[in-house]
């Protein structure tokens, strides 16, 4: 016959192990729901910071203000100058009374037989923020209208 105290020791420890089964059950389904968690928040996370990163990029390309500043370094580029001219719907003679040169000057400067001193480029570069009715209210004609001739009566 075995002995008392050895069964009730094993069913004990049986008893035991049943309990702690339960409780470590419920502890790790709960830590497993923690990382589940704590990973979507650093993805979160890493995601705001791609964000702000990008962000902050678009930041420092923009630029401050619409008018340049002085001392301000601008780049040239001859089909640069076509574009911006055509965009206005500007001929050379027009677009030169803006930046305050000749028109030849303009033409070679679109064809690249000459380059702007660095004034009369902060001048092309003040032109860049301004549209066709603002370009032609500086130049002081509006757009021509063409008129109908007046229409006669039939007798």
């Amino acid at each position: 016959m075995p002995n008392i105290g050895a069964v009730l020791k094993q069913e004990i420890a049986r008893l035991s192990r049943r309990e702690i089964r339960s409780e470590v059950h419920a502890t790790r389904k709960a830590s497993a729901q923690y990382r589940r968690h704590i990973a979507a928040l650093r993805r979160q996370v890493a995601a705001l910071e791609r964000q702000l990163a990008t962000l902050s990029r678009r930041v420092q390309k923009a630029p401050t203000n619409s008018q340049p500043e002085a001392g301000t370094k601008f780049r040239f580029v001859a089909k640069g100058l076509r574009s911006q001219r055509a965009r206005l719907g500007l001929s050379a003679d027009e677009y030169a009374k803006l930046v305050g040169v000749s028109a030849q000057s303009i033409y070679n400067w679109e064809h690249g037989h000459a380059t702007p001193r660095p004034a009369q480029v902060a001048a092309i570069a003040r032109l860049r923020s301004i549209g066709k009715r603002e370009a032609r209210a500086q130049l002081g004609s509006a757009p021509a209208k063409a008129k109908r001739a007046p229409r006669r009566r039939r007798r």
